[in-house]
């Protein structure tokens, strides 16, 4: 089998999609109610049965997931087959709290494999490619998931992780990989290693970067193209629901994220009430998968803000590319601030690099937002120019997103570089 043809699925009509839907959908209520305590409880709790599955929109009778629920039981609690029978464990960072563990079955890594390959592939990968992953490896499921979908698709891998920097850079002059997979703010720190070392990082070797993990603008894509002369396309996932590879851009359209349907059940709620609204309406993104073993997940809130749209390159839906979540929005004196929206700003700002962090202070009853931001490379914070910049930014702000913040000029280094996701926003209230 060619493994760069499209599979079926992903030209299948809407209504065989549906039909395979409903049939994965039932099937995993009942091994989710039937093999993890937890959702036994859960379902029993909101007076729900697997049976009372009957139509996709009968999936609104059933309770959410939240990471509450994954710290609770943890750590195999949610489990829904024996943990002798996972060939792997994953974890989240925990920087809030317990980590979320996740387990696989050789099944679970296998189906992996494949959304992570056809993610690939969509990108615009081609036979004989050799892959950077610049992903972290070990418990965090970007380095890992990268690699085995690349190797599934039949391409050549470089399994390098996070860090080094100049290494990396190294690696890449030599090697001339064809893509790059990397969180789009290490792709900065790789393009001003680049630069650092004298070399023009559009001359590089690499045609693609596939930049996931964490937020980031159309402006945020258009920076990092035109500064490494590649296509980038975004990729979505979380651990909780699988890892990487839940939706991935179609690089010939470049317009959101396809939902790998057939494997990821979408729905969009309203943030605060729970109700499922239309698609095309902006609200909270909830995931169901529909074919995992170790870990089934029924209806996770991902506190990531999007709307479904209609398929384009592919018949299965498309997500809105992701540019808030919930947990990253900051309320600075009644206005809620993304650090997206201050991203779009600073990026029309030539005087500005793409660094930058949001840091949270409060004085008094009043919490104060300084954007911290770092000046581009040979331009002095106190020049003239860069002063000018700072007030145009403070005043963009103002208008655009309706908050009064300061903004705090940085030499170029002069914001922390992150190896895995960009820390945006620092709370010190």
């Amino acid at each position: 089998m060619n493994s760069f043809a499209l599979e079926p699925i992903e030209k299948a009509s809407i209504d065989e999609l549906r039909a395979l839907q409903l049939k994965r959908l039932q099937a995993t209520l009942r091994h989710a109610y039937q093999h993890s305590p937890v959702y036994r409880a859960k379902f029993d709790a909101a007076g729900v049965h697997p049976d009372d599955c009957r139509s996709l929109a009968d999936l609104a009778k059933f309770p959410f997931t939240t990471k509450q629920d994954l710290r609770d039981s943890y750590p195999f609690g949610m489990f829904a087959v024996p943990r002798t029978q996972c060939a792997r464990i994953h974890a989240s960072s925990g920087t809030t709290g317990k980590p979320t563990v996740v387990g696989y079955t050789l099944k679970d890594i296998d189906t992996w494999a494949t959304v992570m390959a056809r993610s690939i592939r969509a990108s615009g990968a081609r036979p004989g490619d050799l892959v950077h992953v610049s992903y972290g490896y070990g418990l965090f499921t970007g380095g890992l998931g990268a690699h085995y979908g690349a190797e599934k698709l039949g391409l050549t891998v470089v399994p390098f992780g996070g860090g080094q920097t100049e290494r990396q850079v190294q690696l890449i002059q030599d090697f001339r990989p064809d893509i790059i997979m990397v969180t789009p703010s290490y792709m900065l720190a790789i393009a001003d290693e680049f630069e650092r070392q004298g070399l023009d990082p559009r001359e590089s070797s690499l045609r693609l970067g596939i930049f996931g993990a964490e937020p980031w603008t159309n402006d945020m894509r258009r920076a990092i193209e035109q500064r490494m002369g590649l296509d980038a396309v975004d990729i979505y996932g979380l651990s909780e629901v699988m890892g990487p590879g839940v939706a991935n851009e179609c690089v010939e359209t470049k317009d959101g994220p396809t939902i790998w349907e057939d494997h990821f059940y979408p729905e969009i709620i309203h943030p605060e009430t729970g109700e499922p609204v239309a698609d095309g309406e902006m609200g909270e993104l909830v995931f169901t998968s529909l074919t995992k073993e170790a870990l089934p997940i029924i209806r996770y809130r991902t506190r990531d803000l999007t709307r479904l749209l209609p398929g384009t390159a592919r018949s299965m839906r498309r997500m809105e590319k992701i540019t808030g979540r919930s947990d990253d929005m900051m309320i600075v004196r009644g206005v809620n601030v993304f650090p997206t929206q201050i991203e779009e700003l600073i990026l029309k700002c030539a005087e500005l690099s793409a660094h930058y962090q949001c840091v949270l202070t409060r004085e008094g009853p009043m919490d104060d937002l300084t954007v911290v931001v770092e000046t581009r490379a040979g331009l002095a914070p106190e020049s003239e120019a860069a002063v000018r910049a700072a007030a145009r930014l403070q005043h963009d702000i103002k208008v655009f997103v309706g908050s009064s913040v300061l903004v705090q000029l940085r030499p170029e280094g002069g914001v922390e570089r992150s190896q895995g996701k960009a820390k945006r926003v620092v709370d010190k209230r």
